[in-house]
């Protein structure tokens, strides 16, 4: 060699493990994969009823405003309001239940009030709202204001207190019970006949049940009738209080 003449450095680079093995094929596995999983969903739809096939279109051409039928859907807790992070189905359906008690409510004070007689006792009448649903309280406060001492025997302005109430519950679908309860005071005779304040708070309780019932309401909408006595009392603190007798009826949420 004659100078710098020298002999060509040759690089030769080798492809690192196998190059017929790359990503290509995952892309395909997922479109396959993809396929697969839409024409499950096509076949599942083709099985079901017509209503399903309308709302499933209905939700794929609008998912964030669907309304028409009121969206129902397909698969249980996957309604759209859920989907787009809306209230549930089961949420709207309680509001408006709400507001249906809401209205019975206004609607019997607004009668009672409009009576000269009976707007007076309107504070006996205490409305609360439970978990269970609306419960309206008819309190003593006083001697014989629905009840004499110690009788189960509802005087008439008891009566037409229940009248006006089940003239608006029996507009409503939803069932009822009936709670009767007594202060701590024990009944006169109790020793003498075994009759004690839950036998009394019961009787109550089936009493206003018959006046209701009397006036409308059917026996299947009432889903029971229980006397307390004084174990829940409406003050604690004061168990002698004439506020904790009283007739509660309780109208019962139809949903959950």
């Amino acid at each position: 060699m004659e100078g710098n003449d020298l002999p060509p450095i040759i690089v030769k680079k080798k492809k690192a493990g196998h190059g017929h093995h790359g990503g290509a094929w995952k892309v395909a596995y997922a479109d396959f994969v993809t396929a697969m999983m839409a024409l499950f969903i096509v076949l599942w739809i083709l099985g079901q009823s017509e209503e399903v096939k309308q709302n499933v279109a209905g939700y794929f051409k609008d998912p964030f405003g669907f309304k028409e039928g009121g969206y129902k859907s397909p698969l249980p807790g996957m309604g759209a309001g859920v989907l787009n992070g809306a209230k549930s189905e089961e949420e709207i359906a309680k509001e408006v239940e709400q507001k249906k008690l809401e209205e019975i409510e206004k609607k019997i004070e607004s009668e009672i009030k409009d009576d000269a007689v009976y707007k007076t006792i309107l504070n006996n009448l205490v409305f609360e709202r439970t978990n269970e649903g609306l419960r309206i309280e008819m309190i003593e406060e006083s001697d014989n204001i629905f009840f004499d001492l110690g009788s189960a025997k509802l005087n008439d302005r008891a009566k037409s207190i229940l009248r006006i109430i089940a003239a608006q519950i029996v507009k409503l679908p939803n069932k009822i019970a009936v709670e009767g309860h007594t202060d701590s005071r024990p009944f006169n005779l109790e020793k003498m006949t075994g009759y004690s304040n839950y036998e009394l708070s019961a009787d109550r309780a089936n009493a206003a049940r018959r006046e209701l019932v009397a006036a409308g309401i059917s026996e299947s909408q009432i889903d029971g009738i229980i006397g307390y006595a004084d174990k829940r009392l409406r003050k604690p603190d004061d168990p002698f209080s004439l506020v904790n007798r009283r007739i509660s009826i309780i109208v019962k949420y139809s949903t959950k």
